[in-house]
């Protein structure tokens, strides 16, 4: 565990929020305040874990030394960072840490660090490649982009909720890394289903297929978390389709800046948009099944 003097804070308390605080609480962190959009959250995480509920994320800001972002998208990461806003994390940034964990577009990354350091603050970005369970258990993926000073400060408190820890290089590349990895993740997702959904629409026991599946060369990490669930049309929420379709849209904005045409990626996302036009975006990445397997929607 790092320095006992640092007092933490949370903005952004959904599923990956709450449990990242759950398991700095349980490690002896000094969890001071949350913050949430959605009250109801942090008033009720607030109760579990004995700690405040703030107003806003500039109280969160002025009463704490390192500040946890895990927010939903680069519309919430800047209203949060907003450095006009009043209300906002920059108002008390002289002297505080904020560790970013959204899966926002590079620029948002190099912008906030900017506005944080023009204010006497430090900013890194630490983007997970894990699920709800990996963060209540400490065993985070997680790519770390910003000054390699900031990161070796944190260091003991990212490696209590990781069991990789990468840095990357400076702000925004570790954000470009997890486009990547969300990119090939979507692709991969999208291409089990059509497998699986074509396997059943050919009368093939879908049980052994997998297995095949995961002794050739159709084997994935997708194949092992979400391979059964496809079959079971099991879809609790791990990580969301709508957080899949909005990853392949920051993929697909990189490649198009670099002038890059990605047929496949394009196909993904569009699959995505389709399972979030039919209200399906709530539920499980692995709910792009219901897509290509026949007779489920």
């Amino acid at each position: 565990m790092m320095n006992g003097q640092d007092r933490i804070g949370f903005v952004g308390v959904g599923r990956m929020g709450a449990n990242m605080a759950r398991r700095l609480k349980d490690t002896g962190y000094d969890l001071v305040g949350i913050y949430d959009s959605v009250e109801t959250l942090a008033e009720s995480l607030a109760e579990e874990l004995e700690c405040d509920v703030c107003a806003n994320p500039a109280e969160i800001a002025d009463r704490v030394d390192i500040i946890f972002t895990v927010v939903t998208n680069d519309s919430a990461m800047r209203m949060i960072f907003d450095p006009d806003a009043p209300l906002s994390l920059v108002q008390h940034a002289q002297g505080r840490i904020f560790i970013n964990c959204a899966t926002v577009s590079p620029r948002i990354h190099q912008d906030i660090e900017q506005w944080i350091n023009t204010r006497g603050g430090e900013s890194l970005e630490a983007c997970m490649a894990s699920s709800i369970t990996q963060a209540r258990e400490g065993t985070l993926y997680l790519m770390c982009g910003g000054k390699r000073q900031v990161f070796e400060r944190v260091k003991p408190i990212l490696n209590d909720l990781s069991v990789a820890l990468r840095y990357v290089g400076p702000a925004g590349e570790a954000a470009k890394v997890k486009a990547l990895v969300n990119m090939v993740m979507n692709a991969n997702t999208v291409a089990l289903a059509e497998g699986l959904g074509l396997g059943a629409a050919l009368g093939v026991d879908i049980q052994m297929l997998r297995e095949i599946f995961s002794q050739t060369g159709a084997a994935s990490r997708v194949l092992e978390t979400d391979g059964a669930d496809m079959e079971a049309r099991d879809h609790e929420c791990y990580f969301s389709a709508e957080h899949a379709a909005k990853d392949s849209r920051i993929a697909l904005t990189l490649a198009e800046e670099m002038g890059l045409n990605l047929p496949v990626a394009k196909a993904t996302s569009e699959q995505y948009q389709c399972l979030l036009e039919v209200g399906k975006g709530h539920l499980d990445k692995s709910a792009i099944a219901e897509l290509t397997f026949p007779g489920r929607l």
